[in-house]
């Protein structure tokens, strides 16, 4: 079947969960959020959801860091 992430078909075996994309895709679960067809969905409901040819996904991939900001006060050389 042919699903568009993140604007880019690729072609993927049928009967595939959205949870089982995720873990093919090589994405931790607890850094992503999943727009399915317009839809956000739910981690809890992964499982459930059952992908279909032409779906169309947003993945969007958390990524730590920091601000680059330190606690203390900001010091500029003269």
């Amino acid at each position: 079947m042919i699903l568009t992430i993140n604007g880019e078909p690729r072609d993927f075996p049928d009967s595939l969960t959205l949870a089982a994309l995720i873990a093919q895709l090589g994405m931790k679960a607890d850094r992503v959020a999943v727009e399915l067809n317009l839809e956000i969905v739910q981690r809890g409901n992964w499982e459930a959801t059952q992908l279909k040819n032409g779906d169309k996904l947003e993945i969007v991939h958390f990524v730590g860091g920091g601000s680059g900001r330190s606690d203390g006060p900001l010091r500029t050389e003269e």
